[in-house]
């Protein structure tokens, strides 16, 4: 998926707005959640080294908070790494190309909505 079809994704799905917390870096964009405003994805752009691959290209990623044992699974899949700038425990980074399936992707998308919703 490419970030603007995540967006649409997020947007129609969850009826939440994006948040740019770093403006005007609108590469940067926030979705959390309205009653408890945890964070269950971010999607910023970073070079390709900084998530430990051997490119200077930027590139669209996703931060998505994620089961600990799948994380420790997941990451063996290509596009998805350890997360960006975040606990690489709890945490992944899905990079937003063709690398990783469109459902793959918005599994995960749903998978950390539901590990940062309210419990109830």
């Amino acid at each position: 998926m490419q970030k603007e079809e995540v967006v649409l994704y997020i947007e129609k799905k969850y009826k939440v707005k994006p948040v740019f917390p770093w403006a005007p870096k609108a590469a940067h964009i926030v979705f959390k959640h309205s009653n408890n405003k945890k964070w269950f994805a971010l999607i910023m752009q970073v070079t390709g080294d900084k998530l430990g691959l051997e490119t200077k290209n930027i590139m669209d990623v996703i931060n998505l908070k994620c089961d600990t044992d799948l994380s420790a699974n997941i990451r063996m899949s290509k596009g998805i790494l350890p997360a960006y700038h975040m606990n690489k425990k709890h945490w992944i980074s899905v990079i937003l190309d063709e690398r990783v399936a469109d459902d793959t992707v918005k599994s995960l998308i749903d998978l950390s909505f539901e590990l940062t919703a309210v419990k109830k």
